[in-house]
């Protein structure tokens, strides 16, 4: 029902607000978050990161268009520095450059600055290695783009645009992202179900449940990605990644648990038979395979809290309550909202650079749903159609 009304609510907006004509044609670059991957990925299958087995960048490309939309694919488990090299490189083309004193210091062990062959071409009549196309190769402060990113997608936006306009106080080797000076490289940016406050799925689930022996359980514990999407990681990243007064903030929360209650809530009592109203739990729409950490425990475990149940107080660690007990069953939805101190209004119809314009909360639609992958409810669509409005019109 609440996946209902939002989409009904924001076809109803987009009716009575559709702009006449667009102020603004620049392209889109779709940003993947933590695990993800790129349209080419599982290109035999059908199935896509943005859109599950529908399509959102051509959904956009042809809402009100025609529109340039791309969908990106960076480092799945890397850092949101790393990411943001390899975006910077697939957008404007080139060869990926994690930078030399950033690597020495932070780098994976046998991690290479310059990974060989990580690379995207310019100039497709001058690409004698046949690597792939570079998205935008005319990117610049007169050829803006904007970026949207759902989950980490968002943060590793966020580590591209502190590297643009103010770059690395280290040797980096030279490369072009790191010397700074980039201002006006993006006109708008948008966030999705992103952790900017971090999420305590790190905490409640991935350091409580039992070591992983398998590759998975390597990439989940990944030193600088699981600190990052952490709460303490995140409140170390806030400070370094600005907010640029340059660029349009947008941000959009989704929710998929609803507080307890002894009966008549739309939660699956399989999961929650026994509910307090001051907990959080999942709804019976949740994709699967995270309504287990989703609620007031951890199923099954012996008295471990989930994400609607963690609290946090220890000495110098971001204090964690109730209020990060919403979420959509891998991120808190009060994390969502704009990194904790920096500027955030509520969108309401005009846009204002250098804060975070909070777009509001999707209620019943959970990490997946948004993205339109297979489970029960109505499109996301009209999510990315209310984005393209209002970023079209700047």
């Amino acid at each position: 029902m609440f996946r209902i009304i939002h989409a009904l609510l924001a076809l109803a907006a987009l009716c009575a607000s559709a702009p006449a004509s667009a102020a603004n044609n620049h392209p889109v670059i779709l940003v993947h978050g933590f695990l993800g991957f790129g349209p080419d990925t599982f290109e035999h299958s059908g199935f896509n990161y943005w859109g599950g087995y529908g399509d959102i960048a051509s959904h956009m490309q042809v809402y009100r268009g025609p529109r340039t939309v791309f969908a990106a694919v960076v480092g799945p488990i890397s850092s949101n520095w790393d990411r943001a090299a390899d975006l910077y490189a697939q957008i404007k083309g080139g060869c990926v450059d994690y930078g030399a004193a950033h690597v020495r210091k932070y780098g994976l062990p046998g991690q290479q600055q310059k990974p060989a062959g990580k690379c995207w071409a310019a100039d497709p009549k001058n690409n004698p290695e046949a690597y792939p196309l570079a998205l935008y190769p005319a990117w610049d402060a007169e050829h803006p783009v904007h970026l949207i990113g759902h989950s980490q997608g968002g943060t590793t936006i966020r580590a591209l645009i502190e590297l643009l306009e103010h770059g690395s106080p280290d040797d980096e080797g030279g490369h072009e992202l790191f010397k700074g000076g980039k201002v006006g490289w993006i006109r708008s940016v948008t966030t999705i179900s992103t952790p900017h406050n971090g999420t305590t799925f790190a905490d409640a689930v991935l350091n409580v449940v039992p070591p992983l022996q398998s590759p998975l359980g390597d990439l989940l514990k990944h030193r600088w990605a699981n600190w990052e999407l952490s709460p303490d990681g995140a409140r170390e990243f806030n400070l370094w990644a600005r907010t640029s007064p340059h660029i349009y903030y947008y941000s959009v929360g989704t929710q998929a648990t609803e507080a307890g209650s002894w009966c008549c809530n739309e939660t699956d009592r399989v999961i929650a038979p026994i509910q307090t109203t001051l907990y959080q739990y999942p709804r019976l729409d949740m994709i699967p395979a995270f309504k287990a950490m989703a609620g007031e425990w951890i199923v099954p475990s012996v008295l471990q809290n989930g994400l609607g149940g963690y609290t946090q107080t220890g000495a110098g660690r971001v204090a964690i309550d109730s209020e990060w007990f919403p979420n959509d069953g891998v991120v808190n939805t009060a994390s969502m909202r704009a990194p904790t101190g920096h500027p955030v209004r509520n969108y309401d119809g005009k846009s204002v650079k250098g804060t975070w314009n909070f777009l509001g909360t999707y209620k019943g639609y959970d990490h997946f749903d948004i993205l339109n992958w297979p489970n029960p409810g109505p499109s996301a669509n009209p999510v990315y159609e209310r984005i393209s409005d209002i970023i079209f019109s700047l």
